[in-house]
């Protein structure tokens, strides 16, 4: 499986350019990436426009620590949890909010947030 849909890829380099032209801007996460046989989980919602294997959102690496950053996509393909599982794309999660009400709620609870 891939980690970005088509659609998704070219929302967030979408949503790269506006935050490029308009650091206020807050868009909701595109996708939610995870590993199935770990704690960490990703909500991603820019790709950077001049280098789209850079990915920003919210990531969480099941250590209580969850923070907003930027993330090689790259890496993430390559990647295996502890089972050696590659990192899955949630088909079913949408966001309702944007990226700040994930990263509040998120680093209020220790933990990564995918429901408000």
């Amino acid at each position: 499986m891939k980690l970005l849909t088509k659609a998704q890829h070219l929302q967030m380099l979408k949503n790269g350019q506006m935050a490029e032209s308009n650091p206020a801007f807050d868009p909701h996460p595109v996708v939610k990436l995870f590993t199935p046989d770990g704690g960490a989980t990703w909500l991603l919602a820019s790709l950077d426009p001049t280098e789209p294997d850079i990915a920003f959102g919210l990531c969480d690496l099941g250590f209580g620590f969850p923070e907003l950053g930027t993330v090689r996509l790259s890496e993430l393909a390559a990647a295996r949890g502890r089972l050696g599982l590659p990192i899955e794309r949630d088909q079913h999660w949408a966001a309702t909010a944007p990226i700040s009400a994930y990263a509040s709620a998120s680093i209020a609870r220790q933990r990564l947030v995918d429901r408000l």
